[in-house]
């Protein structure tokens, strides 16, 4: 390649360079934007706070006080945490008379389309309200949300203005929602004294509701998902009620457990990784009923005397695993199907001169007629997805 060439494909190969990171400063401004909690940094944690978390709260249901509370009004972005209020606003609908748990609802391609965690909807099917409200609890499913959000809101920003105005009808005086599932979105925030707010009246008005979040597994169209709250079959008493997380929140959970008598409330918010947020969630509802069985003065002192490193450990057997090992029946059952087909798998291999002749009949098939065979491999296909 003579000099004149490469003096002359230098300026080009420049301009080309420049135009390339221009495009990508232009992309990264764009998700700087729009997606301020895809980039943003987890709160941060008090550093003279009793929890490893940025904010925390603790309430005795029974009787109506707060336990104690760390930072508890810090603006955190509310992450999944919002489908609790989502989940309320349906229940309002139906205890209206405007809906029933068996209403279908159509699901647009808009709320199929929904990022983040999801049940696995399809756009144009129908579902039951009662399984959108599970797919919610269970799944966290954004896609839940948003065809929920539609069927009672009429519109998704409808639903939007309907929870805002809930939310300062039960006194959350520092949040404010932008979406029905919790997705990043500027200037979407809440404190964990609203949270508890929220989640105190969500129980109040529907005891009964803990059923969707202390289901452990959903399944939909061949799509299982699990809950991912952390306490469900690892606390004793505990039976839900929520989790989050963003970039930007940190790991976020709403829990409830009852032993005894007492029932427990609690938020944290802004825990740095799911196992600090398990470990503190545990080591908050000890001390709290310790408070409650008159073995310690208060909270934080009881907090003192349970080092979280006591806490700490591997990450809890997946809720899956904790569901079979509550079904001993459906256990065996899939042993037995396993079982099965192991057996005839080894009879089939076994015959090796039926094997040779189909092989041998599926060859001269493809050879005499290669579009047919396409088309059946095609089909085998289609039916394993």
């Amino acid at each position: 390649m003579s000099r004149l060439h490469l003096a002359l494909c230098g300026p080009r190969v420049a301009r080309s360079l420049r135009r390339v990171l221009v495009i990508c400063l232009l992309l990264w401004l764009a998700c700087a934007i729009w997606l301020p909690g895809s980039i943003a940094a987890a709160p941060a944690i008090p550093a003279h706070g009793l929890m490893g978390v940025s904010s925390a709260i603790l309430y005795d249901l029974d009787n109506e006080v707060i336990l104690f509370e760390q930072n508890a009004d810090e603006r955190i972005p509310p992450a999944s945490l919002t489908k609790v209020l989502s989940m309320f606003l349906a229940l309002d609908h139906i205890s209206a008379g405007h809906a029933n748990f068996h209403s279908d609802v159509p699901v647009s391609r808009a709320a199929a389309r929904s990022g983040g965690s999801r049940m696995g909807l399809r756009a144009n099917e129908r579902v039951r309200l009662e399984k959108l409200l599970l797919g919610m609890a269970v799944s966290s499913g954004n896609d839940a949300s948003m065809a929920v959000a539609e069927y009672v809101g009429g519109s998704a920003q409808a639903f939007v203005n309907m929870m805002n105005v809930k939310a300062r009808a039960l006194g959350m005086r520092d949040s404010r929602f932008l979406n029905p599932h919790g997705l990043p979105a500027q200037g979407q925030h809440t404190t964990a004294r609203d949270m508890l707010t929220l989640a105190r009246a969500y129980l109040r008005a529907y005891p009964w509701a803990l059923k969707f979040h202390n289901t452990h597994v959903l399944k939909h169209r061949g799509r299982v998902t699990r809950n991912k709250n952390p306490l469900l079959g690892q606390y004793p008493g505990a039976d839900g009620l929520k989790t989050g997380w963003i970039k930007a929140s940190g790991y976020n959970l709403i829990f409830t457990a009852r032993q005894g008598p007492k029932r427990l409330l609690a938020v944290i918010l802004g825990a740095p990784d799911v196992r600090v947020r398990e470990a503190e969630a545990c080591r908050l509802l000890d001390a709290g009923f310790q408070v409650c069985d008159n073995q310690a003065v208060s909270v934080a002192a009881a907090l003192d005397r349970l080092p979280v490193q006591g806490y700490i450990k591997k990450a809890a057997p997946a809720a899956g695993r904790q569901y079979a090992q509550s079904q001993p029946a459906s256990r065996k059952h899939l042993r037995q199907s396993r079982a099965s087909k192991t057996a005839k798998s080894k009879m089939t291999s076994s015959k090796p001169g039926k094997s040779k002749g189909v092989s041998k009949t599926r060859a001269r098939t493809a050879q005499q007629n290669p579009k047919a065979t396409r088309h059946a491999a095609q089909k085998a296909q289609a039916r394993s997805s």
